[in-house]
């Protein structure tokens, strides 16, 4: 009799902690999830329907280094936007966190050795271009590519706008 009675008292002793625990926390990378650009990493990568290598492929980017923005993540896929607001999913396989920037715009964009308007062009940028992008300070930011090395309207570039936290 004793045994049971210290039996079934251990269960009501493990009930009532369990009872008093709080919930389990949502994993951490969920929580901590804010979007941000990032950049295609081989020289093709496929967009998807959905997250997985069952859904259609929507677009194909033959384009290393083209910019994207990651909106959502769910397991190894991440839901990301270009710069046409063309929305799909990536595998995360196929993405860089090394930055880049697309020109933008009509005409070609000027590269400046500072960031103010009025110092000397030291390159041009056609629309299309794909620009590594190195800071940004105001409504300029440093890019490059190749052998040149500069500074670009914030306007003339998609990749670089300021996301909401």
């Amino acid at each position: 009799m004793t045994r049971r009675a210290v039996l079934l008292f251990s269960i009501l002793c493990c009930g009532a902690l369990q009872a008093a625990a709080p919930p389990p926390k949502a994993p951490a990378a969920a929580e901590a999830f804010q979007p941000h650009y990032v950049s295609q990493r081989p020289k093709e990568a496929f967009l998807r329907e959905g997250p997985g290598y069952a859904y259609k492929v929507l677009w194909v980017y033959r384009h290393k280094g083209y910019p994207f923005q990651v909106t959502a993540s769910y397991d190894i896929w991440r839901r990301v936007k270009d710069a046409d607001g063309i929305v799909g999913w990536m595998s995360a396989q196929m993405l860089s966190d090394s930055r880049t920037v697309l020109v933008t715009g009509k005409g070609r964009a000027e590269l400046r050795a500072g960031n103010d308007l009025g110092t000397k062009i030291v390159g041009l940028a056609d629309p299309g271009a794909i620009l590594n992008l190195k800071s940004c300070s105001g409504e300029m930011c440093r890019v490059s590519a190749d052998r040149v090395d500069g500074w670009i309207a914030k306007n003339r570039i998609w990749g670089a706008q300021e996301l909401g936290k």
